[in-house]
């Protein structure tokens, strides 16, 4: 399909930029007999978290391979007209979160290539920090992202009677930085992780097919079974309802990006075979002997800080409360408020109980800071509630670095923590006190070994050299 390119405008990237983006979502399915497409939708659904840039679903019916994709929320792009156009039983999906490249339909994903009677469409997670080099070499594509780039060096490889596993096992000594991938031709499906294994993948068992998702949460909805986590490194391959395991790496570090466990992912999923939620209450926990508070009660920035906020509560032995109500029908939308409103932009999403925080010192618990100016609000609609005192407790160390594996953050003169220490970010907050989980803490907390994250973001050790280029719009000023 074609359309004319949408971007989002300056007010609504404020009001959604203030979180780190969840790094795209993707899908992807084999399953004999089955409407792939519509089971691809629910996975989706699922991963609506990890990204709300735009969705797609590509399929094939073994014959001919077709591609539905569109700007908004996946509920928003597919209907029953839709989902009815999509024929096959084998698909994959994805949602976008972009890192490189702006939010026009043209870098929407899934890629497609035609190759001959053949095509290839690919769904990536994660960012590529040899984007620029790759784009020298291939010159112009059709999009302004490392998907597109990606793509076109797999078709690259795809020539004569090349295989997709065999082209995308050559195509991957070209690609550096964080890449998960569902990647399909007309007959088979395949899913990759990088060497470091940045971002997750899971592979799930559906009656006699396969399914690969970001998170285990994906194959919940569809009634899947887990298996395993992709390794980092590996390349699984379904060919029919068989499934081969390739390692087309000569070395994998396993380094999951952290922030899977403090924000990005579900509470519901499984990491490390940690469930998030545990995981996120034993930090609260954590939290409450690292900072105790002399409070009255223990209030969550929903929905990400519920679980750390639990568990603060439940060791401090401090009340917990919901003292802050999310409006959850808040999300993507191509409607920019009006200049009058652009100053509330924090009170679209959540609002205060006054009856629940009026008077009471209170503990407010959240995941992250990053850029600040979001914190500030919400802590002055703490404040006009009648709070008596603001306690700000993090469950994650200061975001003090840039993220070149798949968030948004790679200016480090926008986050506020980089050149700032503690006191002094209290003072910018304006809150009584404020304390962030320490590392060490918090990586006990995942019930993993240490050696098996990246923390670049938190404590500026990078395990892959830097990008030259860090521009998200590299691509578009070539």
């Amino acid at each position: 399909m074609a359309r004319p390119p949408v971007t989002l405008g300056p007010a609504l990237a404020n009001l959604l930029s203030e979180r780190p983006g969840e790094a795209c979502g993707v899908f992807g399915i084999l399953l004999p007999g089955a409407d792939a497409a519509r089971l691809t939708y629910f996975g989706l659904f699922a991963l609506q978290h990890r990204g709300q840039e735009s969705a797609g679903i590509a399929v094939s019916d073994g014959e001919t391979i077709t591609v539905y994709k569109d700007l908004g929320l996946v509920a928003q792009v597919f209907d029953e007209r839709t989902l009815a156009g999509l024929s096959g039983d084998l698909a994959i999906g994805h949602t976008r979160y972009s890192t490189t490249g702006s939010s026009v339909w043209a870098n929407s994903q899934p890629v497609y290539r035609q190759l001959g009677r053949n095509g290839i469409a690919l769904a990536h997670n994660g960012n590529l920090t040899n984007t620029s080099q790759l784009g020298d070499e291939l010159g112009p594509v059709a999009g302004t992202t490392d998907s597109e780039l990606m793509t076109e060096v797999i078709a690259s490889e795809m020539q004569g009677d090349v295989g997709l596993a065999d082209a995308m096992e050559r195509a991957l000594a070209r690609f550096e930085g964080a890449y998960t991938l569902a990647v399909m031709d007309r007959t088979t499906l395949v899913g990759v992780r990088d060497p470091l294994g940045f971002r997750p993948l899971c592979l799930g068992r559906l009656g006699d097919g396969w399914v690969v998702a970001s998170e285990t949460a994906a194959l919940d909805i569809i009634g899947a079974k887990f298996v395993r986590e992709v390794e980092p490194g590996e390349m699984v391959v379904f060919d029919g309802v068989e499934l081969t395991s390739r390692r087309p790496f000569a070395e994998a570090r396993p380094r999951l990006c952290l922030f899977e466990f403090v924000y990005f992912a579900r509470p519901d999923s499984v990491l490390h075979a940690q469930t998030v939620h545990a995981a996120r209450r034993r930090m609260g926990e954590a939290l409450a002997a690292q900072a105790p508070a002399e409070a009255d009660i223990v209030v969550p920035v929903p929905e990400s800080g519920i679980p750390a906020a639990q568990g603060y509560a439940a060791a401090s032995g401090v009340p917990y409360r919901d003292g802050l109500v999310k409006n959850r029908y808040v999300g993507r939308t191509f409607i920019e408020p009006a200049q009058s409103m652009r100053d509330r932009d924090v009170q679209m999403k959540l609002n205060a109980m006054r009856g629940e925080l009026e008077g009471r010192r209170v503990v407010l618990v959240d995941d992250s800071i990053v850029r600040g100016s979001t914190t500030r609000q919400l802590v002055q609609i703490v404040r006009d509630a009648g709070a008596h005192e603001v306690h700000l407790r993090i469950s994650s160390p200061p975001y003090r670095w840039p993220c070149f594996y798949g968030m948004d953050t790679g200016d480090r003169s926008t986050l506020l923590a980089a050149d700032r220490d503690v006191s002094d970010i209290a003072a910018y907050l304006a809150v009584d006190s404020l304390a962030y989980l320490d590392l060490e803490r918090l990586i006990a907390a995942t019930g993993a070994p240490a050696d098996s994250f990246c923390t670049a973001c938190l404590s500026g050790d990078y395990p892959t050299p830097l990008p030259v280029t860090t521009d998200k719009y590299q691509l578009e000023r070539s």
